[in-house]
C-alpha cells in the first residue's frame, strides 16, 4: 500500500440541470477526489484552503473516511471557493454562472511533513503553477504523479500547464480538452502527442461513452455502464481520478494491465456519483454496491468469440 497526496479544491457548488437545482452544496476537486480514493482504505490526506464560512461537518465527513486532512487551510476570514453552473439537456454541455475564487486566489499549498514522502500524488484540477509547488515539495520523486486539468489553464496559462505536464506520469482529461491540447481530432493521434509532452499515461474521459487508457502503442478501453438516470454529472470525473489513484495506491502496482484495473474502479464510482446531486450519492455508498456494480462492468464487457 502506498501513500496518496490529494490536492485540490474543497468547495461550494450550486447547480442546476434539467431534473432540479440546488442551493450551495459541498463540492469541491479534492472532495470527489477524497471520497472516492477513501473506498480502498488508504493513507491518504487532502491538500486544499478554505474560508472560515465553511462547515465543520464537511470536513470530518472527509477525516471521517481517514482522509487526513491537516493540509486544507482555513482562512477564518475567507470565503470557500464557489463556482454556480448550469447543464444543458444533454448533460455532456454546460455553462459557468459564477466564479468566486475567494481563498483560492492566492492559494499555496503546504504537504503535511509526514505526507511529503507519498509515493503516489494526484494533483487535481488547480492552476499548473499550484501543481508544481506540490510537486516541489516532495522530499523523494513519487512514485506516479497524476494530473487533471481543463481547458480554462490551456487557454490562460498554457505554458505553465507544459511545464507541469513534463513532471507527471499520468495526465486525465476529456476528449475536448485532449482535442484542445494537442490541436488533432482524432483521440489516438492526440494521445500519440500528449506523450511527447511527458505523460507515459493519457486517460481521456468520454463522458457517457467510457473511457481510453492509452501507453505508448496499447489502447484500452472501459465503457460507461448505462444508466437510466443521470441526475448531476458534477464531479464525476474528478470521482473517476480518485478512484483510478486509489486503486494505485492500494496496490501498489504502477504497470499498464494495473492501469486498466484503474480504470475500471475510477468508472465504477464516478457511475455512482451522477446518480444524486453534488457528494450526496458518494457519502452514503457501501463497498457492497461498488463490488455489485463491478460484477455488472465484467458482464458488460466480457464475451466469447470463435475466430474463423
Amino acid at each position: 500500500m502506498s501513500k496518496l497526496v490529494i490536492v485540490g479544491t474543497v468547495a461550494f457548488d450550486a447547480i442546476e440541470t434539467p431534473f432540479g437545482k440546488t442551493d450551495k452544496i459541498l463540492g469541491g476537486a479534492a472532495t470527489f477526489i477524497g471520497l472516492a480514493a477513501s473506498h480502498f482504505d488508504i493513507d491518504a490526506a487532502a491538500v486544499s484552503v478554505v474560508g472560515g464560512d465553511f462547515p465543520q461537518k464537511y470536513l470530518d465527513l472527509l477525516s471521517n473516511r481517514n482522509i487526513d486532512i491537516s493540509g486544507i487551510e482555513i482562512v477564518k476570514e475567507g470565503k470557500t471557493f464557489f463556482w454556480s453552473g448550469r447543464y444543458h439537456n444533454d448533460m455532456n454541455s454546460r455553462d459557468t454562472l459564477v466564479t468566486e475564487l475567494n481563498t483560492l486566489a492566492d492559494f499555496k499549498p503546504v504537504v503535511p511533513e509526514n505526507y511529503r514522502d507519498a509515493e503516489i500524488v494526484m494533483l487535481g484540477n488547480l492552476h499548473p503553477n499550484v501543481q508544481s509547488s506540490v510537486l516541489d515539495q516532495m522530499v523523494n520523486k513519487p512514485k506516479l504523479v497524476i494530473l487533471d486539468t481543463m481547458n480554462f489553464w490551456m487557454d490562460i496559462a498554457l505554458d505553465d500547464l507544459h511545464n507541469v505536464m513534463k513532471r507527471v506520469d499520468v495526465i486525465t482529461i476529456n476528449d475536448e480538452e485532449a482535442r484542445q491540447l494537442t490541436g488533432e481530432y482524432s483521440l489516438v493521434v492526440a494521445a500519440r502527442k500528449i506523450h511527447t509532452m511527458g505523460p507515459k499515461y493519457v486517460v481521456i474521459k468520454k463522458g457517457e461513452h467510457g473511457a481510453l487508457l492509452f501507453y505508448n502503442d496499447d489502447v484500452f478501453y472501459a465503457p460507461a455502464l448505462p444508466l437510466e438516470e443521470v441526475f448531476d454529472p458534477t464531479g464525476a470525473g474528478d470521482t473517476f481520478a480518485g478512484g483510478f489513484a486509489g486503486y494505485i495506491a492500494k496496490t501498489g502496482d504502477t504497470s499498464f494491465d494495473n492501469m486498466k484495473n484503474a480504470v475500471i474502479f475510477g468508472s465504477t464510482l464516478a457511475s455512482f456519483c451522477v446518480e444524486k446531486f453534488g457528494t450526496e450519492r458518494m457519502e452514503t455508498l457501501k463497498n457492497e454496491e461498488v463490488h455489485k456494480r463491478l460484477l455488472q462492468f465484467k458482464q458488460l464487457t466480457q464475451f466469447d468469440i470463435k475466430l474463423a
